[in-house]
């Protein structure tokens, strides 16, 4: 199997990352009886004996191995390696440099490995990524949640990682476009065909600004299941999900679930409480999620110590710039009547030549007029509060 290695450079013997890309013909993803000989025995000496025959492997019913057998006579891995090399894809495995270890944590479920397109390094783009995913009919709250996420990630630098699918994660990985961040999208299928076809476009996109990953050889198709077995590597390989929209059966709860069983940072964007599209991420919220609301929530949860979301806060009213003294005097202050000195005074807790001082200190800033023997507050004053109450 040696000789076609020059392809694509590597630091392993050709041999190991041969048997590898070969075994992605031969190995469903997830797969952890086969990811169970790969650690005992080692790639090349699988291929061996699936080429060679022989009594199937522990854990391998004679029909199962019979069926391994035959798709590993069956692939063609200098075709699959030069198809690769024309769409600009190189395959990245195990032992390799730029191998994300936190795949590992897989144990036997993780990749046999990925096949890559896209030109920067995805061990490094991997180290500062988040997994934003949801659901594909979502609503436009959900789309623009989920692009203003992407967006907002990009801005502080982390790497947006989703599914390419339509919803959510085409709006995700679109708002890191957008923002002229970096993107990864992780599919179910070759990675130099696009699924969905709608999104063709998109995709070629992130291959030009980002990286296309995927298990699977060049031109195999999805299926259900890989799918659903596509969401363990987005979780593994972010620091955190992020779900927005996801009603209870949903793809985007099991890539959820997966981060939580791997140690990773889960969290929520809540909607409607009248829509099934936020009952999913609502029942994660009750659980071990974590709720944000936008880009700077994930990152303090995500990132490291000091990068802290703002203060969160109403609009800033022009009697919050007074002191609080005279604050109280105003509050004291009937709405549509005049106060005298002693009442004010009472209402506001000082004394009558505080409440006094106070009181034309305010009639400077325009809050209060002199009325009679008394105090009011000014016509803007009052369509101020009125216009403050409806703010709050």
């Amino acid at each position: 199997m040696s000789g076609d290695g020059a392809a694509h450079g590597s630091d392993l013997p050709d041999g190991e990352r041969l048997a590898r890309a070969l075994l992605t013909r031969v190995v469903e993803p997830g797969d952890e009886v086969a990811g169970r000989w790969l650690r005992e025995w080692g790639a090349e000496e699988l291929v061996r004996r699936l080429r060679e025959g022989g009594r199937p492997l522990p854990g391998a019913t004679g029909k199962r191995w019979a069926g391994m057998r035959a798709r590993a006579s069956r692939a063609e891995l200098r075709r699959d390696w030069t198809s690769a090399r024309e769409a600009g894809v190189r395959f990245v495995c195990p032992g390799s440099s730029e191998w994300p270890a936190q795949l590992d944590d897989l144990g036997d479920a993780r990749p046999v490995g990925l096949w890559v397109r896209g030109s920067p390094n995805l061990r490094m783009w991997a180290l500062k990524s988040v997994a934003v995913v949801g659901a594909r009919a979502c609503t436009e709250y959900g789309a623009h949640a989920a692009a203003a996420l992407g967006a907002g990630l990009a801005e502080r630098g982390w790497v947006v990682v989703s599914g390419g699918a339509y919803g959510v994660d085409g709006a995700a990985h679109r708002g890191s476009l957008a923002a002229g961040g970096a993107t990864v999208a992780v599919l179910a299928c070759g990675v130099d065909r696009a699924y969905p076809r709608g999104h063709t476009e998109l995709i070629t996109r992130i291959a030009q600004q980002g990286l296309v990953v995927g298990e699977l050889p060049p031109g195999d198709h999805p299926t259900p299941s890989r799918f659903l077995l596509r969401n363990r590597v987005i979780a593994a390989l972010t620091r955190g999900t992020v779900v927005v929209e996801a009603a209870y059966r949903s793809g985007a709860l099991v890539t959820a679930r997966a981060a939580q069983r791997l140690g990773r940072f889960t969290m929520g964007v809540p909607g409607p409480v009248t829509s099934g599209l936020s009952a999913g991420v609502h029942e994660l919220l009750r659980g071990e999620a974590v709720l944000v609301s936008d880009a700077a929530d994930v990152v303090e949860l995500v990132g490291g110590i000091g990068e802290l979301a703002p203060d969160r806060r109403g609009p800033v009213l022009p009697r919050d710039l007074l002191e609080p003294a005279a604050q109280r005097v105003l509050a004291a202050l009937p709405g549509g009547s005049a106060a005298t000195v002693p009442d004010i005074a009472s209402g506001a807790q000082t004394t009558e030549e505080d409440a006094v001082a106070r009181l034309y200190e305010l009639r400077s800033l325009g809050f209060v007029e002199r009325h009679d023997d008394g105090w009011k507050l000014t016509r803007q004053a009052v369509t101020a509060a009125r216009q403050d109450r409806r703010q709050c």
